[in-house]
């Protein structure tokens, strides 16, 4: 998530610095950039003189205090786990010399409990970025019960600069987007432990259906099983057992077979494309 908020940042004029904990991390995420940029040349979306400049305002670091230095704005992108954010979010305001706004890119976290931990908290809110970010239009503005109106209205700004559509929501459990999207996920993974349906039928029902872009058994595996687990884990514990997660998807992610980024989950990839439906559930259509 953070080379793609990174890119679409730097595409609107924006001058980004990426901080990771490794350079062979940075190294990745710039390849990563290199490439979708490309592919927009390649299609006729931008051209290569365009590719260059958003590159150019792309600099990278592992150092935080020289990341943040002069930013106006600094968007985390860290694991979904409460602890690792709020150390983050510590961190980052303790490198801070100005009135830098912090935001979380976490997709169903309370915004509010990770900002507890400021002395700043109005100066944090929520962004929520959608995968792929170079693609997808939507960033949820999550508002902390801490988030003063000045940060607000910057994040709204923001957003509508960088060419994405801000819809603000208030900090609740999985926000609006992640409530429903997992809500409408669980229940596919539902269907497939008690054999309704196979994973292609059931994305093609939505796809074709509901007009839906991607279905929600493929949109879990490029997600991640292990992110969408640790999500229903936290919202069944919030919001209760409509939430409780299936069975199935605890045994694809002790299995190790976790989506896109592993080669398997519910499907098999190769080279980032799908190429069949995972072992165990060739059964199905």
């Amino acid at each position: 998530m953070g080379h793609g908020i990174a890119q679409v940042a730097a595409m609107a004029d924006n001058d980004i610095v990426v901080r990771d904990i490794e350079e062979r991390f940075l190294e990745e995420g710039v390849e990563a950039i290199e490439s979708n940029l490309q592919g927009g040349v390649d299609r006729g979306k931008i051209s290569e003189s365009e590719k260059m400049a958003t590159l150019d305002r792309i600099d990278t670091t592992t150092d935080l205090e020289e990341a943040v230095a002069e930013a106006d704005l600094v968007i985390e992108a860290v694991p979904e786990d409460i602890d690792i954010k709020q150390s983050t979010f510590k961190e980052i305001e303790a490198a801070l010399t100005g009135e830098t706004v912090i935001a979380s890119n976490t997709s169903s976290l309370s915004v509010t409990e990770i900002t507890s931990v400021l002395d700043r908290p109005e100066q944090a809110i929520g962004l929520h970025f959608f995968n792929p970010v170079h693609i997808m239009g939507l960033v949820e503005i999550v508002v902390a019960e801490q988030t003063d109106e000045e940060t607000i209205a910057f994040a709204e700004e923001f957003i509508e600069e960088i060419g994405k559509e801000p819809v603000t929501v208030r900090d609740s459990a999985g926000f609006a987007s992640s409530r429903l999207g997992v809500a409408l996920g669980v229940e596919a993974v539902r269907m497939l432990e008690t054999g309704v349906a196979g994973p292609r039928a059931i994305d093609r029902a939505m796809e074709l259906g509901y007009n839906h872009p991607m279905g929600p058994i493929e949109l879990t595996d490029i997600v991640g099983l292990d992110v969408r687990l640790d999500i229903l884990k936290y919202l069944q514990e919030e919001l209760g057992d409509r939430f409780r997660p299936p069975q199935l998807l605890r045994q694809k992610v002790r299995a190790g077979k976790l989506g896109k980024k592993t080669g398997e989950g519910f499907y098999l990839w190769e080279d980032g494309e799908r190429v069949g439906v995972s072992g165990d559930l060739e059964g199905g259509r």
